[in-house]
């Protein structure tokens, strides 16, 4: 997208903080429906981060591979949960909870501090898909698909029945409770 700077800078604001919003509705939702939802729209969020930097197949997958697939297979597991288990032995805040918070803000703290004092006007971005096909490649999306297709083709094969396994024991799971529920013996 070729935005004036200023229109560009509002728009990453605005999805930061909706970024940042969904992150801690992530955490802090207690309903594990709601956080799973909350993990939806930081993955958009990212995703229209993406869109902002013209990387649109990256986009693109991040919509199809964990909104479409990894987050589904979330509310599927959460779906499958008793629900009970989360409201009944609630505690408003624990030493544990103290010591993950603390944690979680110096991480955060030294992210943002190496971020800040990275100078980043010296990557040099490539321009060549490191030889493996002796012609200049036109698009992104050409770069991608010969790497899948080649590099990493064996890991693109194990997340896809990885997740084939984990559907199947989804539907089997769901499918267990609906015979067991319906059974009048």
């Amino acid at each position: 997208m070729d935005l004036p700077g200023t229109i560009h800078d509002i728009l990453l604001v605005c999805l930061g903080s909706v970024l940042i919003l969904g992150g801690l509705g992530v955490v802090l939702f207690t309903n594990p429906i709601y956080s799973a939802f909350s993990s939806g729209l930081v993955l958009i969020c990212i995703s229209l981060f993406y869109i902002s930097s013209n990387s649109y197949f990256v986009a693109a997958a991040q919509l199809l591979i964990y909104v479409g697939a990894i987050n589904v297979l979330i509310l599927f597991a959460v779906m499958f949960m008793n629900g009970s288990e989360y409201y009944n032995n609630f505690s408003i805040w624990t030493v544990g909870d103290g010591f993950t918070s603390v944690v979680c803000i110096s991480i955060s703290i030294s992210l943002i501090a190496t971020i800040s004092n990275t100078s980043w006007y010296g990557i040099v971005w490539t321009t060549r898909s490191n030889q493996i096909i002796e012609q200049e490649l036109t698009s992104n999306v050409q770069r991608i698909g010969i790497h899948l297709s080649t590099d990493f083709s064996l890991p693109f094969e194990l997340l896809s029945i990885i997740l084939l396994v984990s559907l199947v024991g989804a539907i089997s799971m769901a499918r267990r409770e609906g015979i067991n529920t319906y059974n009048l013996d």
